[in-house]
């Protein structure tokens, strides 16, 4: 899904169950097409067997941003601005038997657990010869709607397909939670309250428009609809009908999740036609590791300049085409030329693992050849040591977010800094030596802890 997981650093959507596209897989039969929204009807009884959820125990405590607001006025408040906003009275009332408070979702959100694998294992896993493999037999199953995308937005097959097996395995891990007491629950939670209240009144409008009813909406828990898990306000601006059969269905209609997601990538993140997104390349061991950053962009011709080869050794294009190295496990790990297109990735989700596993399983499925692995592996710092280098970060004077061992972006870029204050080399990969530099003399080592740490 697009950007609640820039929230979530990766972590709903990295369930162990939605490791199934590691191997190869027949495809999915074809789904019993679920009844269809008419252009304009009563309120309808649920569909048997998806009976809307029980009102749950409502918790003061989430009231606290909206000045003690019981639930039902907030929601009544929140369907009044949805009415401003075009949703009619037809769409609220099939709404309303969903419209209810979940503390469970609530609770969910607020104990979220951050996924911590490193980039090679995580890549091992979800981006393997069998997930490849897998993807293309599906841009060949589809290949109509697939060309059809490409031509009309410029994004290719394999960029589509990576991110539909790595959202949801083609669709055979969507979730089972009815969405919109998701999405009113979290409305009405603080953390992230006008957030939530805009990606329900979007839902509604999904509702208005035709495309889904209530009670078709089945997800994940943090509101998230259909085969590459968009939360709805990208949904009602980007789904496309690309079977013609009058809705834009992205949980039963392959037609409209290709069409859905190449509108989406191409317009919503802004891909360019024809140009690459990440490419594996091996720098050499003198290279200046501080030149090595997503924020800097320099010339193929420049990288070629300073020894930077194809894997084989097969010289850059000695061209003026921007990229950035990409070393997401610092100098001793893979290491990629990420250009513009790469943007796509980090905006569709920001964790750096997955942004950069989503990029690597496109080249693979373009018929990109395996990355080479490190020769010895990386080291890596334990969650604790990782949340007291950010302690000493912090007390440093850098910003580094929250202190929970999770090397985000602020974290790397303040690594950086300190390992150019103390002569490292300076990869922005958290290393032991630089947190005994920042530890200062005569302080111990803690004890190495056994849990890895969450990377983005």
């Amino acid at each position: 899904m697009p950007h609640l997981r820039l929230l979530l650093a990766a972590a709903a959507s990295l369930s162990l169950s939605s490791l199934a596209i590691a191997q190869p897989a027949p495809a999915p039969g074809p789904r019993p097409a679920p009844a269809r929204p008419a252009a304009a009807r009563p309120t309808v009884a649920p569909v048997p067997g998806q009976q809307p959820p029980a009102t749950a125990p409502r918790s003061p405590r989430a009231a606290a941003c909206h000045n003690g607001m019981s639930f039902d006025r907030f929601l009544a408040d929140l369907k009044q601005q949805a009415v401003a906003e075009g949703v009619s009275q037809r769409a609220l009332a099939e709404a309303a038997p969903y419209l209810t408070y979940d503390q469970s979702i609530v609770n969910r959100d607020r104990g979220q657990r951050v996924f911590g694998q490193v980039f090679t294992e995580f890549a091992r896993n979800r981006a393997s010869d069998g997930a490849a493999k897998n993807a293309q037999a599906r841009v060949r199953m589809h290949a109509a709607a697939f060309n059809r995308a490409e031509k009309e937005y410029g994004v290719p097959p394999a960029v589509i397909a990576a991110f539909w097996g790595l959202e949801s395995s083609f669709g055979a891990e969507l979730g089972k939670l009815h969405t919109l007491p998701s999405l009113v629950s979290l409305a009405y939670d603080c953390r992230r309250s006008e957030m939530f209240q805009k990606e329900t009144i979007a839902a509604l409008k999904i509702i208005d428009r035709g495309d889904l009813s209530p009670s078709e909406m089945i997800g994940s828990w943090a509101g998230e609809l259909g085969q590459t898990q968009f939360l709805p306000t990208h949904y009602f601006n980007y789904a496309v009908d690309y079977d013609g059969d009058g809705h834009r269905n992205m949980l039963r209609s392959v037609p409209d999740v290709i069409g859905s997601t190449a509108n989406y990538i191409a317009n919503g993140l802004k891909w360019r036609r024809g140009e690459p997104w990440l490419q594996e390349v091996r720098p050499p061991p003198n290279f200046p590791w501080d030149q090595a950053d997503l924020t800097i962009k320099l010339p193929r011709a420049k990288f070629a300049q300073l020894g930077v080869t194809y894997p084989d050794g097969r010289p850059l294009p000695n061209d003026d085409m921007p990229a950035s190295l990409l070393l997401p496990m610092g100098r001793t790990g893979p290491a990629f030329l990420a250009y513009a297109n790469f943007a796509a990735y980090t905006e569709w989700n920001n964790s750096l693992i997955y942004s950069t596993t989503a990029g690597y399983l496109a080249t693979r499925i373009a018929g990109a050849p395996p990355m080479r692995q490190p020769s010895v592996p990386v080291a890596q710092l334990p969650l604790n040591e990782l949340k007291e280098l950010q302690q000493h970060l912090v007390r440093a004077g850098f910003n580094v977010g929250k202190v929970d061992g999770v090397m985000g972006q602020l974290s790397r870029t303040a690594v950086k800094t300190m390992q150019i204050k103390y002569g490292l080399p300076a990869d922005s990969w958290p290393t032991a030596e630089l947190l005994a530099r920042m530890r200062g003399p005569g302080v111990q080592a803690q004890p190495a802890g056994m849990v890895m740490p969450a990377a983005r």
